[in-house]
C-alpha cells in the first residue's frame, strides 16, 4: 500500500457512468436466503453492494464480500431506473 492509498473497504471499479453519476454504496449484512448473485450464486454475511447508473439507462447492482476484491452481479441487474430514481432503487436493494 502507498502513502496515498487509504485503508479502507476496496471500492468498485465502476468503469464508465454517465457525467456527473454518483454510485451509491452500502456495506450492509446479508441475512438468510442471501443475496443471489449470477456468478457464485448465493452469497450471505457481511457485503458491500453498489448500485450505479449505467450510460444507455439501465442501473447495474454489484456485490462483494466485506474485505473482497471480486465483485458479483446481483441476480436481476442490470435493471431499468425507476421513475423514484436511482437513490430509491437502492435504497429498496438495500
Amino acid at each position: 500500500m502507498t502513502d496515498h492509498q487509504s485503508a479502507g473497504p476496496p471500492q468498485p471499479d465502476h468503469g464508465v457512468v454517465p457525467e456527473g453519476a454518483v454510485p451509491l454504496t452500502d456495506h450492509v449484512k446479508a441475512g438468510p436466503g442471501g443475496a443471489m448473485t449470477d456468478e457464485v450464486g448465493v452469497i450471505t454475511g457481511a457485503v458491500t453492494l453498489t448500485t450505479e447508473p449505467g450510460l444507455d439507462g439501465p442501473v447495474s447492482v454489484r456485490i462483494q464480500y466485506a474485505g473482497a476484491e471480486e465483485w458479483y452481479t446481483l441476480t436481476g441487474s442490470p435493471a431499468p431506473l425507476p421513475p423514484g430514481g436511482l437513490a430509491a432503487l437502492h435504497k429498496h436493494v438495500v
